[in-house]
Formats: C-alpha cells, structure tokens, sequence
C-alpha cells in the first residue's frame, strides 16, 4: 500500500530521487530551463519528470506541485530547503547551493483599518479574489501563531464551506504577490500547525496601534499627557474607516467588532487626557461626533458634558443629560447611571471644582 500524506495524496517518498529533485525545483519557482540547468539534464526530460509528478501524486498542474512542495515540507519558504544536500552521484552535477535567507526589515504593509490593503516598498498590491483576501487578513490578525486550514476554511467561509479544498491555492497565490524582489519563497510558511506570515517580514497597522497606545500608557505615568495625547492621535491617524471593511466571514465580522470597540477605547483615552489638559474646546467637537455614533455610552457623554461646562455651555451640557437619559430609558430600560447623575447634579449647582466628577474611562455603577 502507497504512502500517502494527510491530504490523502501520495507521499513525495512515492517519488524516485530525480523526480523529488525536480518537484523540489519546480516548488522553488524554477523555470525547465533552469531546472535542466540546475539537474544537469535535457530540458524535455524535465517535462517528461514533471508529467510522471503530477501523475503519481494526482495533482492537476504545475501551480498544485508548486502548493504540494510547499505543504509536504519539500520546499520552507523563508528557510531554504529543509532537507540537506546529497553528495552528488558520479557524473552528475551538483544541486547549486541554497543559502539560509535571512529576513530582512519589514518591507510589507498590511493595514486592515480600513478595507485591506498591502503595500510592497510603497506600492499598491492587487490581492485577488475576495475570499483570498480575508485569509491574508485571517494570518494579518493572527501574527505570531499559526492558523490551521480548517481556522481558515471556518474563518473565511463559516458555515458554508467550499466544495474544492481553496485555502492552499490562495495560500501559494498570496505567495507569489507578496514576496519580496526575485525572491521565490515568500512572507507566508507553512508549519505542522498551519500556515502563518513570517516573524518581523510584515508590518500590520494593528501591531502599530498597541506599540503608541503603549506608548500614550507610558508617558501618562511619567506625567507627560501631551505625548501621552499625541500617540494616541498617531493611533487613531492609523484608523481608516470601518476596520476589514467588505471582508466575508465570522472571522472578519468578530474582529470588526473587536476593532471598532478598541478605536472607542483609543478615542476615551485620549481625550479624557485632553480634558485633564484643559483643553476643553478642542475636544467638544471630537467627543459630540463620538456621542452620536455612541449615544448609550454614559462615560461619553460624561465627558462631554464635562467639556461642554467648562467652555460655558452649562445648557448645553445639560441637553446632553436629558437627551442620554432619554436614550437609556427607550432603549434599555434603565435610569442613569451614578457617574452620569452626579456629573448632571455637578452642573446644575454650578460647580466647576470638578470634585463631583470623575473623568476617564470607569465604568458607570448603577
């Protein structure tokens, strides 16, 4: 009984040792020419290697040998090939050495604030299909772990699932349009666990978001809450629109809501810092676009108030009370809460000591 591999297909140990060199090639990227090059055989013996590869491992083209040497751990991309070399039979050529790739600084951008979008040295990338798209945007979201083929089918598609197994297509396809210069390998490996983009090849806007929204924590210790509000405003410059805009599937629709909950988070911060600074008109107008998008949001509307007072706008903080009570009480069927009920109380006393409210991003206790 032949060996075969997880996937049901013959296992490359099937394959005499030229055919495996040969495949080893092809999934390297390699031309017949080049391979017959390389080999130091005739180029129609390459086709004629290439058509007995396909045959025994009951793959359609060369594009799936391409996918199969890279899911076989024939070919790591990143990493050169994971086997060592052989000592070359009598007469025979030797394999050309592959040297260890070093990766170097990112030069990828993906950013999924915004519909998702990559960059390679500044210019655009065109990431195909939709569906291909949200696997990128599955392995964006995921640095530093590997997602399995079965995370990204139920990620991607959810509860409607291709007929065709796709994910390693779009996978070598991804390959092809994010790596680097002449580069045959790509940003994207394949491990025992799954697939997932190499370490420190690709620079994602979310990691670029927590690195300043750190940044802001930091500096607000060490009593600096002007850089403490600029790394938040480089954060939020970071936000695009709706985070995955357009993206299909379960995965997309969670991390959306994820996303747009920590801008939120980003936003209170920020400003609750400005409002500290004193610098109460410059956030009315920030924190009243806030309210309209977040009209349940009590600690929102808290600083608004605040930041309405203290610019001499007493009835206009005032409205902002009775329009969130009314809000609260139509939609949730809840009163105010204590934080919310003492701002108003503040106000209407005309008390601008602020030791009746409290500023920041608490929670309401009702």
């Amino acid at each position: 009984m032949p060996i075969t591999t997880t996937t049901g297909r013959p296992a490359v140990t099937t394959l005499g040792r030229q055919e495996r060199d040969v495949l080893y090639a092809v999934g390297c990227g390699l031309r017949d020419d080049e391979i017959a090059t390389a080999l130091a055989i005739p180029e129609e013996a390459v086709a004629g290697h290439l058509a007995r590869i396909l045959t025994a491992l009951g793959l359609r083209d060369r594009a799936a040998a391409i996918v199969h040497a890279f899911d076989c751990g024939l070919v790591a991309p990143g990493r050169g090939p994971r086997r060592q070399a052989t000592s070359p039979e009598p007469g025979r050529a030797p394999r050309p050495a592959v040297a260890a790739r070093q990766v170097p600084g990112p030069r990828l951008r993906i950013s999924v604030l915004g519909p998702l979008r990559a960059w390679r040295d500044g210019q655009h990338l065109d990431l195909g299909h939709l569906r291909q798209q949200a696997v990128l945007a599955t392995l964006a979201l995921c640095a530093g772990r590997s997602v399995s083929r079965q995370e990204l089918t139920d990620g991607v598609w959810g509860e409607e699932p291709p007929n065709t197994n796709v994910v390693p297509v779009y996978i070598y396809r991804l390959r092809k349009i994010l790596r680097t210069g002449g580069d045959p390998d790509s940003v994207i490996e394949r491990d025992r666990s799954g697939y997932r983009l190499l370490p420190g090849a690709v620079s994602v806007d979310v990691a670029q978001v927590e690195e300043l929204v750190t940044a802001a924590g930091v500096a607000e210790r060490a009593g600096d809450l002007a850089e403490a509000v600029r790394a938040c405003s480089q954060a939020l410059d970071l936000f695009r629109g709706e985070p995955l805009a357009g993206q299909p599937g379960p995965f997309a629709e969670l991390e959306r809501l994820r996303l747009t909950e920590r801008r939120i988070v980003v936003v209170q911060r920020k400003l609750d810092w400005q409002l500290r600074l004193g610098q109460h008109s410059e956030a009315v107008a920030e924190l009243s676009a806030l309210s309209v998008t977040q009209p349940l949001n009590e600690p929102v509307a808290v600083m608004l108030m605040r930041a309405l007072y203290l610019s001499g706008r007493q009835g206009d903080a005032l409205t902002v009370y009775d329009r969130t009570r009314r809000r609260l009480a139509e939609e949730l069927g809840v009163s105010p809460g204590r934080l919310l009920r003492q701002t108003h109380r503040t106000i209407l006393r005309g008390d601008d000591s602020g030791d009746g409210i409290r500023l920041g991003l608490t929670g309401t206790t009702r």
